[in-house]
Protein backbone atom coordinates (compact mmCIF):
# COMPACT_ATOMS: atom_id res chain seq x y z
CA UNK A 1 0.00 0.00 0.00
CA UNK A 2 1.37 3.42 -0.92
CA UNK A 3 1.80 6.28 1.54
CA UNK A 4 -0.96 8.16 -0.28
CA UNK A 5 -3.35 5.21 0.14
CA UNK A 6 -2.43 5.03 3.80
CA UNK A 7 -3.44 8.65 4.21
CA UNK A 8 -6.86 7.92 2.71
CA UNK A 9 -7.59 4.58 4.36
CA UNK A 10 -6.12 5.22 7.76
CA UNK A 11 -6.88 8.85 8.46
CA UNK A 12 -8.22 9.67 11.79
CA UNK A 13 -8.18 11.55 15.12
CA UNK A 14 -6.88 10.71 18.59
CA UNK A 15 -5.51 7.18 19.18
CA UNK A 16 -7.43 5.45 21.97
CA UNK A 17 -6.04 2.09 22.98
CA UNK A 18 -8.31 -0.03 25.15
CA UNK A 19 -5.95 -1.67 27.63
CA UNK A 20 -7.93 -4.68 28.85
CA UNK A 21 -6.05 -6.92 31.26
CA UNK A 22 -6.53 -10.67 31.19
CA UNK A 23 -5.47 -13.03 33.94
CA UNK A 24 -4.49 -16.66 34.17
CA UNK A 25 -4.25 -19.02 37.14
CA UNK A 26 -0.57 -18.08 37.44
CA UNK A 27 -1.24 -14.31 37.47
CA UNK A 28 -1.40 -11.44 34.93
CA UNK A 29 -0.73 -12.31 31.29
CA UNK A 30 -0.43 -10.25 28.15
CA UNK A 31 -3.70 -9.62 26.44
CA UNK A 32 -3.50 -10.07 22.69
CA UNK A 33 -6.84 -8.44 21.98
CA UNK A 34 -6.75 -5.72 19.37
CA UNK A 35 -5.81 -2.19 20.20
CA UNK A 36 -8.72 0.11 19.40
CA UNK A 37 -7.16 3.15 17.80
CA UNK A 38 -8.42 6.59 16.83
CA UNK A 39 -6.06 8.68 14.73
CA UNK A 40 -6.36 12.27 13.50
CA UNK A 41 -5.52 13.45 9.98
CA UNK A 42 -6.23 16.50 7.82
CA UNK A 43 -7.60 15.96 4.34
CA UNK A 44 -7.80 18.62 1.65
CA UNK A 45 -11.43 19.64 1.16
CA UNK A 46 -10.96 19.72 -2.62
CA UNK A 47 -7.83 19.26 -4.70
CA UNK A 48 -5.75 22.42 -4.85
CA UNK A 49 -7.99 24.35 -2.44
CA UNK A 50 -5.39 24.56 0.33
CA UNK A 51 -8.25 24.08 2.81
CA UNK A 52 -8.13 21.06 5.12
CA UNK A 53 -10.72 19.32 7.25
CA UNK A 54 -9.95 17.29 10.35
CA UNK A 55 -10.84 13.62 9.94
CA UNK A 56 -11.05 11.11 12.78
CA UNK A 57 -11.32 7.37 12.33
CA UNK A 58 -11.27 4.41 14.67
CA UNK A 59 -8.76 1.72 13.71
CA UNK A 60 -7.88 -1.67 15.18
CA UNK A 61 -4.32 -2.95 15.51
CA UNK A 62 -2.91 -6.23 16.84
CA UNK A 63 -0.36 -5.58 19.65
CA UNK A 64 1.93 -8.29 18.28
CA UNK A 65 1.95 -6.47 14.92
CA UNK A 66 2.75 -3.07 16.47
CA UNK A 67 6.01 -1.36 17.47
CA UNK A 68 6.83 1.91 19.23
CA UNK A 69 9.97 3.74 18.07
CA UNK A 70 11.46 6.21 20.56
CA UNK A 71 13.46 8.74 18.56
CA UNK A 72 16.52 10.57 19.96
CA UNK A 73 15.45 10.98 23.58
CA UNK A 74 19.04 11.68 24.54
CA UNK A 75 20.50 12.27 27.99
CA UNK A 76 21.67 15.72 26.89
CA UNK A 77 21.06 18.02 23.92
CA UNK A 78 23.20 20.90 22.68
CA UNK A 79 20.22 23.19 23.36
CA UNK A 80 19.57 23.58 27.09
CA UNK A 81 15.88 24.24 26.50
CA UNK A 82 15.57 21.04 24.47
CA UNK A 83 17.35 19.11 27.25
CA UNK A 84 14.83 20.40 29.80
CA UNK A 85 11.86 19.50 27.63
CA UNK A 86 13.21 15.99 26.98
CA UNK A 87 13.46 15.51 30.74
CA UNK A 88 9.83 16.63 31.08
CA UNK A 89 8.64 14.26 28.35
CA UNK A 90 10.50 11.21 29.59
CA UNK A 91 8.35 10.15 32.60
CA UNK A 92 5.10 10.17 30.60
CA UNK A 93 6.87 8.44 27.71
CA UNK A 94 8.16 5.73 30.04
CA UNK A 95 4.64 5.21 31.38
CA UNK A 96 3.30 4.78 27.84
CA UNK A 97 5.97 2.34 26.69
CA UNK A 98 5.63 0.32 29.90
CA UNK A 99 1.91 -0.20 29.36
CA UNK A 100 2.39 -0.86 25.65
CA UNK A 101 5.13 -3.38 26.39
CA UNK A 102 2.79 -5.20 28.78
CA UNK A 103 0.31 -5.51 25.94
CA UNK A 104 2.86 -7.15 23.66
CA UNK A 105 3.96 -4.10 21.65
CA UNK A 106 7.63 -4.14 20.63
CA UNK A 107 9.59 -1.18 22.04
CA UNK A 108 12.46 0.11 19.88
CA UNK A 109 14.85 2.62 21.47
CA UNK A 110 16.55 4.74 18.81
CA UNK A 111 18.98 7.24 20.44
CA UNK A 112 20.87 8.06 17.26
CA UNK A 113 24.66 8.11 17.40
CA UNK A 114 24.85 6.49 20.86
CA UNK A 115 24.07 2.81 20.26
CA UNK A 116 27.68 1.79 20.94
CA UNK A 117 26.95 2.61 24.58
CA UNK A 118 24.66 -0.44 24.56
CA UNK A 119 27.14 -2.86 22.96
CA UNK A 120 26.43 -6.39 24.16
CA UNK A 121 22.98 -5.50 25.59
CA UNK A 122 20.36 -8.15 24.60
CA UNK A 123 18.15 -5.36 23.23
CA UNK A 124 21.03 -4.15 21.05
CA UNK A 125 21.77 -7.62 19.70
CA UNK A 126 18.15 -8.22 18.71
CA UNK A 127 18.01 -5.91 15.64
CA UNK A 128 21.62 -6.74 14.74
CA UNK A 129 20.76 -10.41 14.33
CA UNK A 130 17.48 -9.94 12.46
CA UNK A 131 17.73 -11.51 8.96
CA UNK A 132 17.78 -9.25 5.94
CA UNK A 133 14.23 -8.61 4.78
CA UNK A 134 13.29 -9.61 1.25
CA UNK A 135 11.55 -6.24 0.79
CA UNK A 136 14.28 -4.05 2.32
CA UNK A 137 13.89 -0.59 0.69
CA UNK A 138 17.15 0.68 -0.76
CA UNK A 139 16.62 4.19 0.59
CA UNK A 140 15.81 3.18 4.18
CA UNK A 141 19.53 3.49 4.87
CA UNK A 142 19.39 7.30 4.66
CA UNK A 143 17.42 10.39 5.69
CA UNK A 144 14.21 11.31 3.91
CA UNK A 145 13.92 15.09 3.63
CA UNK A 146 10.48 15.12 1.97
CA UNK A 147 7.93 12.38 1.51
CA UNK A 148 7.08 13.60 -2.02
CA UNK A 149 7.18 16.64 -4.29
CA UNK A 150 3.92 17.96 -2.84
CA UNK A 151 5.36 18.22 0.67
CA UNK A 152 8.61 19.69 -0.69
CA UNK A 153 6.71 22.38 -2.59
CA UNK A 154 4.70 23.31 0.52
CA UNK A 155 7.71 23.30 2.83
CA UNK A 156 7.67 23.63 6.61
CA UNK A 157 5.20 25.94 8.37
CA UNK A 158 8.02 27.24 10.60
CA UNK A 159 11.51 28.58 9.91
CA UNK A 160 14.09 26.48 11.76
CA UNK A 161 17.03 27.49 9.58
CA UNK A 162 18.83 28.91 12.64
CA UNK A 163 18.88 25.47 14.30
CA UNK A 164 15.76 26.10 16.34
CA UNK A 165 17.26 27.01 19.73
CA UNK A 166 14.76 29.17 21.65
CA UNK A 167 17.19 30.06 24.46
CA UNK A 168 18.65 33.50 25.15
CA UNK A 169 21.55 33.63 24.58
CA UNK A 170 21.55 30.87 21.98
CA UNK A 171 23.29 27.65 22.92
CA UNK A 172 26.42 26.50 21.12
CA UNK A 173 25.70 23.63 18.75
CA UNK A 174 27.44 20.30 19.18
CA UNK A 175 26.85 16.59 19.94
CA UNK A 176 26.92 16.14 23.73
CA UNK A 177 24.59 13.13 23.83
CA UNK A 178 26.01 9.81 25.03
CA UNK A 179 22.96 7.60 25.55
CA UNK A 180 19.16 7.63 25.91
CA UNK A 181 17.82 9.45 28.97
CA UNK A 182 17.71 6.92 31.80
CA UNK A 183 14.14 7.82 32.80
CA UNK A 184 12.97 5.66 29.89
CA UNK A 185 13.63 2.08 30.92
CA UNK A 186 15.18 -0.37 28.47
CA UNK A 187 14.17 -4.01 28.98
CA UNK A 188 16.02 -7.02 27.65
CA UNK A 189 13.01 -7.86 25.49
CA UNK A 190 13.16 -4.45 23.74
CA UNK A 191 15.32 -3.43 20.78
CA UNK A 192 18.03 -0.75 20.46
CA UNK A 193 19.02 0.60 17.04
CA UNK A 194 19.49 3.82 15.11
CA UNK A 195 19.73 2.01 11.76
CA UNK A 196 16.89 2.17 9.30
CA UNK A 197 18.05 -1.14 7.85
CA UNK A 198 18.22 -2.95 11.21
CA UNK A 199 14.85 -1.62 12.32
CA UNK A 200 13.21 -2.52 9.02
CA UNK A 201 14.62 -6.06 9.17
CA UNK A 202 13.37 -6.49 12.74
CA UNK A 203 9.89 -5.22 11.85
CA UNK A 204 9.67 -7.63 8.92
CA UNK A 205 11.03 -10.55 10.95
CA UNK A 206 8.19 -10.05 13.44
CA UNK A 207 5.46 -9.29 10.93
CA UNK A 208 5.01 -5.77 12.29
CA UNK A 209 2.96 -3.48 10.03
CA UNK A 210 1.99 -0.80 12.59
CA UNK A 211 4.49 1.75 13.91
CA UNK A 212 3.99 4.39 16.61
CA UNK A 213 6.70 7.08 16.75
CA UNK A 214 7.43 9.41 19.67
CA UNK A 215 10.43 11.50 20.65
CA UNK A 216 12.33 14.52 19.35
CA UNK A 217 12.49 16.59 17.33
CA UNK A 218 9.34 16.48 15.23
CA UNK A 219 10.50 18.82 12.45
CA UNK A 220 13.89 17.16 12.16
CA UNK A 221 14.78 13.66 13.38
CA UNK A 222 11.24 12.32 13.95
CA UNK A 223 10.30 13.09 10.36
CA UNK A 224 13.57 12.53 8.56
CA UNK A 225 15.60 9.79 10.22
CA UNK A 226 15.94 6.53 8.24
CA UNK A 227 13.49 5.00 10.75
CA UNK A 228 11.36 8.16 10.89
CA UNK A 229 7.81 8.98 9.90
CA UNK A 230 8.44 9.68 6.21
CA UNK A 231 10.26 6.43 5.48
CA UNK A 232 7.77 4.36 7.46
CA UNK A 233 4.87 5.99 5.58
CA UNK A 234 6.33 5.90 2.07
CA UNK A 235 7.33 2.25 2.46
CA UNK A 236 3.82 1.19 3.47
CA UNK A 237 3.94 0.87 7.24
CA UNK A 238 0.83 2.05 9.09
CA UNK A 239 2.56 4.81 11.04
CA UNK A 240 1.32 7.42 13.51
CA UNK A 241 2.99 10.14 15.57
CA UNK A 242 2.20 10.58 19.29
CA UNK A 243 1.68 14.30 19.02
CA UNK A 244 1.83 15.14 22.73
CA UNK A 245 5.05 13.15 23.28
CA UNK A 246 7.23 15.17 20.97
CA UNK A 247 8.88 18.58 20.72
CA UNK A 248 10.11 20.88 17.95
CA UNK A 249 13.40 22.67 17.44
CA UNK A 250 11.90 26.10 16.81
CA UNK A 251 12.96 29.59 17.83
CA UNK A 252 9.86 31.70 18.45
CA UNK A 253 11.70 34.77 17.14
CA UNK A 254 11.67 33.21 13.68
CA UNK A 255 8.81 32.96 11.17
CA UNK A 256 5.85 32.74 11.79
CA UNK A 257 6.63 34.43 15.15
CA UNK A 258 4.44 32.22 17.33
CA UNK A 259 5.23 30.57 20.66
CA UNK A 260 7.54 27.56 20.75
CA UNK A 261 4.60 25.29 21.55
CA UNK A 262 2.42 26.71 18.79
CA UNK A 263 5.35 26.04 16.46
CA UNK A 264 5.17 22.38 17.43
CA UNK A 265 1.42 22.35 16.81
CA UNK A 266 1.94 23.76 13.32
CA UNK A 267 4.44 21.01 12.49
CA UNK A 268 1.96 18.43 13.78
CA UNK A 269 -0.69 19.89 11.45
CA UNK A 270 1.80 19.63 8.58
CA UNK A 271 2.41 15.95 9.39
CA UNK A 272 -1.32 15.25 9.53
CA UNK A 273 -1.75 16.81 6.09
CA UNK A 274 1.20 15.36 4.19
CA UNK A 275 2.74 12.40 6.04
CA UNK A 276 0.62 10.39 8.49
CA UNK A 277 -2.03 10.59 11.23
CA UNK A 278 -1.31 11.46 14.87
CA UNK A 279 -2.49 10.17 18.25
CA UNK A 280 -2.05 11.11 21.93
CA UNK A 281 -0.64 9.36 24.98
CA UNK A 282 -4.12 9.32 26.53
CA UNK A 283 -4.69 6.07 24.68
CA UNK A 284 -2.29 4.27 26.98
CA UNK A 285 -2.52 6.26 30.20
CA UNK A 286 -6.18 7.30 30.37
CA UNK A 287 -4.94 10.74 31.44
CA UNK A 288 -5.35 14.07 29.64
CA UNK A 289 -2.60 14.48 27.10
CA UNK A 290 0.83 15.63 28.22
CA UNK A 291 1.49 19.37 28.42
CA UNK A 292 4.83 21.10 29.05
CA UNK A 293 4.89 23.10 32.30
CA UNK A 294 5.81 26.31 30.45
CA UNK A 295 2.94 25.93 27.98
CA UNK A 296 0.56 28.41 29.58
CA UNK A 297 -1.72 28.87 26.57
CA UNK A 298 -5.48 28.76 27.29
CA UNK A 299 -6.72 25.37 26.07
CA UNK A 300 -9.72 25.28 23.73
CA UNK A 301 -11.47 22.00 22.86
CA UNK A 302 -13.63 21.98 19.71
CA UNK A 303 -16.35 19.31 19.66
CA UNK A 304 -17.56 18.88 16.09
CA UNK A 305 -20.10 16.34 14.81
CA UNK A 306 -22.64 17.34 12.19
CA UNK A 307 -23.29 16.74 8.49
CA UNK A 308 -25.37 19.78 7.49
CA UNK A 309 -23.26 22.93 7.69
CA UNK A 310 -19.63 21.99 7.02
CA UNK A 311 -18.27 22.33 10.56
CA UNK A 312 -15.53 19.84 9.74
CA UNK A 313 -14.32 22.28 7.08
CA UNK A 314 -14.78 25.59 8.90
CA UNK A 315 -13.72 24.91 12.49
CA UNK A 316 -10.10 23.96 11.66
CA UNK A 317 -9.60 27.34 9.99
CA UNK A 318 -11.09 29.18 12.94
CA UNK A 319 -8.97 27.14 15.36
CA UNK A 320 -5.90 27.98 13.26
CA UNK A 321 -6.70 31.68 13.60
CA UNK A 322 -7.06 31.40 17.38
CA UNK A 323 -3.81 29.46 17.54
CA UNK A 324 -1.57 31.63 15.36
CA UNK A 325 -3.01 35.10 16.01
CA UNK A 326 -4.22 34.86 19.61
CA UNK A 327 -1.91 32.29 21.17
CA UNK A 328 -4.50 29.70 22.19
CA UNK A 329 -4.03 25.94 22.16
CA UNK A 330 -6.77 24.26 20.12
CA UNK A 331 -7.76 20.59 20.13
CA UNK A 332 -10.36 19.40 17.61
CA UNK A 333 -12.51 16.37 18.40
CA UNK A 334 -14.24 15.40 15.18
CA UNK A 335 -17.17 12.99 15.01
CA UNK A 336 -18.49 11.36 11.86
CA UNK A 337 -19.88 13.61 9.13
CA UNK A 338 -21.65 10.67 7.45
CA UNK A 339 -25.37 10.54 8.24
CA UNK A 340 -25.48 6.80 7.54
CA UNK A 341 -22.28 5.84 9.35
CA UNK A 342 -22.44 3.16 12.04
CA UNK A 343 -20.05 5.42 13.97
CA UNK A 344 -22.43 8.40 13.78
CA UNK A 345 -22.72 8.65 17.56
CA UNK A 346 -19.09 7.84 18.27
CA UNK A 347 -16.59 10.41 19.49
CA UNK A 348 -13.42 10.07 21.50
CA UNK A 349 -11.04 12.36 23.37
CA UNK A 350 -13.51 14.24 25.58
CA UNK A 351 -11.10 13.72 28.49
CA UNK A 352 -9.36 16.77 26.98
CA UNK A 353 -12.10 18.79 28.72
CA UNK A 354 -10.56 17.86 32.08
CA UNK A 355 -8.01 20.68 31.81
CA UNK A 356 -9.70 22.81 29.14
CA UNK A 357 -10.34 26.54 29.54
CA UNK A 358 -13.05 26.62 26.87
CA UNK A 359 -15.27 24.24 24.90
CA UNK A 360 -16.63 25.12 21.44
CA UNK A 361 -19.62 22.99 20.40
CA UNK A 362 -20.93 22.41 16.86
CA UNK A 363 -22.91 19.15 17.04
CA UNK A 364 -26.22 18.02 15.58
CA UNK A 365 -28.49 15.27 16.99
CA UNK A 366 -25.87 12.95 18.44
CA UNK A 367 -25.87 10.71 21.49
CA UNK A 368 -22.23 10.24 22.41
CA UNK A 369 -20.93 7.32 24.49
CA UNK A 370 -22.03 7.81 28.08
CA UNK A 371 -18.48 8.06 29.43
CA UNK A 372 -17.68 10.76 26.86
CA UNK A 373 -20.84 12.74 27.70
CA UNK A 374 -19.89 12.59 31.37
CA UNK A 375 -16.71 14.53 30.61
CA UNK A 376 -18.84 17.22 28.96
CA UNK A 377 -21.40 17.42 31.78
CA UNK A 378 -18.66 17.48 34.41
CA UNK A 379 -16.93 20.28 32.49
CA UNK A 380 -20.03 22.47 32.71
CA UNK A 381 -20.67 21.51 36.33
CA UNK A 382 -17.23 22.93 37.15
CA UNK A 383 -18.43 26.32 35.86
CA UNK A 384 -16.39 26.25 32.66
CA UNK A 385 -17.39 28.40 29.64
CA UNK A 386 -19.00 27.32 26.38
CA UNK A 387 -19.31 28.76 22.88
CA UNK A 388 -22.06 26.96 20.96
CA UNK A 389 -22.85 27.28 17.25
CA UNK A 390 -25.95 26.72 15.14
CA UNK A 391 -27.02 23.06 15.52
CA UNK A 392 -25.73 23.00 19.08
CA UNK A 393 -29.30 23.99 20.03
CA UNK A 394 -30.27 20.39 19.23
CA UNK A 395 -26.83 18.87 19.70
CA UNK A 396 -27.83 15.97 21.94
CA UNK A 397 -31.46 15.37 20.95
CA UNK A 398 -31.61 12.25 18.77
CA UNK A 399 -35.40 12.12 19.01
CA UNK A 400 -35.15 8.89 20.94
CA UNK A 401 -32.68 7.14 18.61
CA UNK A 402 -30.07 6.59 21.30
CA UNK A 403 -27.87 3.46 21.04
CA UNK A 404 -27.22 1.37 24.14
CA UNK A 405 -24.41 2.80 26.24
CA UNK A 406 -24.86 6.29 24.79
CA UNK A 407 -26.44 9.38 26.31
CA UNK A 408 -28.78 12.16 25.14
CA UNK A 409 -29.28 15.60 26.73
CA UNK A 410 -32.61 16.59 25.24
CA UNK A 411 -33.08 19.71 27.42
CA UNK A 412 -29.60 21.02 26.68
CA UNK A 413 -30.94 24.00 24.69
CA UNK A 414 -33.25 25.54 27.31
CA UNK A 415 -31.25 24.30 30.28
CA UNK A 416 -27.74 25.37 29.23
CA UNK A 417 -28.02 27.70 26.22
CA UNK A 418 -31.16 29.50 27.38
CA UNK A 419 -32.71 28.96 23.96
CA UNK A 420 -35.93 27.68 22.46
CA UNK A 421 -35.13 26.08 19.11
CA UNK A 422 -38.25 24.72 17.46
CA UNK A 423 -37.41 24.71 13.75
CA UNK A 424 -36.11 27.01 11.05
CA UNK A 425 -37.36 28.91 8.04
CA UNK A 426 -36.60 27.54 4.58
CA UNK A 427 -33.34 28.22 2.82
CA UNK A 428 -33.13 31.04 0.31
CA UNK A 429 -33.92 34.36 2.01
CA UNK A 430 -30.81 36.26 3.12
CA UNK A 431 -30.82 37.10 6.84
CA UNK A 432 -29.96 40.64 7.85
CA UNK A 433 -28.17 40.67 11.22
CA UNK A 434 -28.42 43.71 13.51
CA UNK A 435 -27.75 44.48 17.17
CA UNK A 436 -30.48 43.79 19.69
CA UNK A 437 -31.81 46.83 21.52
CA UNK A 438 -29.52 47.66 24.44
CA UNK A 439 -26.75 45.31 23.35
CA UNK A 440 -24.81 47.74 21.16
CA UNK A 441 -22.04 48.25 23.75
CA UNK A 442 -21.63 44.61 24.76
CA UNK A 443 -17.94 43.49 24.56
CA UNK A 444 -18.84 40.62 22.23
CA UNK A 445 -20.00 43.15 19.62
CA UNK A 446 -16.89 45.35 19.92
CA UNK A 447 -15.45 45.96 16.46
CA UNK A 448 -18.22 43.97 14.72
CA UNK A 449 -19.54 46.07 11.84
CA UNK A 450 -23.34 45.84 11.68
CA UNK A 451 -25.53 45.09 9.88
CA UNK A 452 -24.11 42.07 8.07
CA UNK A 453 -25.73 39.35 5.99
CA UNK A 454 -26.02 35.58 6.44
CA UNK A 455 -27.11 33.07 3.80
CA UNK A 456 -28.00 30.36 6.31
CA UNK A 457 -31.66 29.63 7.03
CA UNK A 458 -33.02 31.62 9.96
CA UNK A 459 -33.63 29.55 13.09
CA UNK A 460 -36.85 29.97 15.06
CA UNK A 461 -35.67 30.54 18.62
CA UNK A 462 -38.22 32.85 20.32
CA UNK A 463 -38.96 33.23 23.11
CA UNK A 464 -35.64 32.85 24.91
CA UNK A 465 -35.30 32.10 28.61
CA UNK A 466 -35.47 35.09 30.90
CA UNK A 467 -31.82 34.48 31.84
CA UNK A 468 -30.63 34.97 28.25
CA UNK A 469 -29.38 38.33 26.99
CA UNK A 470 -30.03 39.01 23.29
CA UNK A 471 -27.06 40.34 21.32
CA UNK A 472 -28.04 40.00 17.64
CA UNK A 473 -31.35 39.85 15.80
CA UNK A 474 -31.94 38.20 12.42
CA UNK A 475 -34.56 39.38 9.93
CA UNK A 476 -35.87 37.91 6.68
CA UNK A 477 -38.76 39.30 4.57
CA UNK A 478 -42.30 38.75 5.83
CA UNK A 479 -41.27 36.80 8.93
CA UNK A 480 -40.96 37.57 12.62
CA UNK A 481 -37.54 38.73 13.82
CA UNK A 482 -35.54 36.08 15.68
CA UNK A 483 -32.61 36.25 18.11
CA UNK A 484 -29.50 34.85 16.39
CA UNK A 485 -26.92 35.41 19.15
CA UNK A 486 -27.17 35.68 22.92
CA UNK A 487 -25.42 35.00 26.23
CA UNK A 488 -26.62 32.93 29.14
CA UNK A 489 -25.43 31.62 32.48
CA UNK A 490 -25.61 27.90 33.28
CA UNK A 491 -24.93 27.72 37.00
CA UNK A 492 -21.47 29.36 37.04
CA UNK A 493 -20.67 28.79 33.34
CA UNK A 494 -20.64 31.70 30.91
CA UNK A 495 -22.42 30.68 27.70
CA UNK A 496 -22.47 32.23 24.24
CA UNK A 497 -24.71 30.80 21.53
CA UNK A 498 -25.32 31.83 17.93
CA UNK A 499 -27.64 30.17 15.42
CA UNK A 500 -25.32 31.47 12.69
CA UNK A 501 -22.47 29.27 11.51
CA UNK A 502 -22.99 28.11 7.93
CA UNK A 503 -19.91 27.90 5.66
CA UNK A 504 -20.42 31.39 4.22
CA UNK A 505 -20.60 32.91 7.70
CA UNK A 506 -17.03 31.79 8.40
CA UNK A 507 -15.91 33.64 5.27
CA UNK A 508 -17.34 36.85 6.75
CA UNK A 509 -14.77 38.76 8.86
CA UNK A 510 -17.61 40.27 10.94
CA UNK A 511 -18.80 36.82 11.97
CA UNK A 512 -15.26 35.68 12.80
CA UNK A 513 -14.72 38.83 14.87
CA UNK A 514 -17.95 38.06 16.72
CA UNK A 515 -16.73 34.55 17.53
CA UNK A 516 -13.27 35.72 18.58
CA UNK A 517 -14.82 38.25 20.94
CA UNK A 518 -17.15 35.56 22.31
CA UNK A 519 -14.25 33.17 22.92
CA UNK A 520 -12.48 35.69 25.14
CA UNK A 521 -15.64 37.04 26.79
CA UNK A 522 -16.84 33.65 28.01
CA UNK A 523 -13.34 33.01 29.43
CA UNK A 524 -13.67 36.36 31.21
CA UNK A 525 -10.67 37.75 29.36
CA UNK A 526 -10.23 40.99 27.40
CA UNK A 527 -9.96 40.57 23.66
CA UNK A 528 -6.30 41.11 22.71
CA UNK A 529 -5.03 42.55 19.48
CA UNK A 530 -4.31 39.88 16.88
CA UNK A 531 -0.61 39.09 16.51
CA UNK A 532 1.13 38.69 13.19
CA UNK A 533 0.69 35.12 12.06
CA UNK A 534 0.12 32.77 9.19
CA UNK A 535 -2.62 33.75 6.71
CA UNK A 536 -5.93 32.13 7.61
CA UNK A 537 -6.84 29.01 5.68
CA UNK A 538 -9.99 27.04 6.26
Amino acid sequence: MSAKKWKVLHTGCLLVVVLLLSTTAGGAARNERKLVLNARSRVEASEGSGKFRVVCKKLEWEPSQTAIIICDMWDEHWCKGATRRVAELAPRMNEVVSKARDKGVLIIHAPSGTVEHYKGHPARKRPQTAPKAANLPKDVVKWCNWIDEEEKKIGYPIDHSDGGCDCEPKCKQGSPWRKQIETIEIHNEDAISDSGVEIWNLLEQRGIENVIVMGVHTNMCVLGRPFGLRNMARYDKNVVLVRDLTDTMYNSRMRPHVSHFTGTDLVVEHIEKYVCPTITSTAFTGKPQFCFKNDKRPRVVFISAESEYGAADTLPGFAHELKTKYGLYCEILQGSTDRQSKERNYISGMEALTNANLAVLFVRRRAFPAEQMKYFRDYLERGKPLVALRTASHAFDTRGNTPDGHAEWRDFDPEVLGGNYHGHHGSGPITTVTAARGAEDHPILAGVKLPFKSSGSLYETSPLNKTAMRLLIGTIPDKEREPVAWTNMYKKSRIFYTSLGCVDDFDNPQFRKLLINAVFWVMNKPVPEAKAGIPIKR
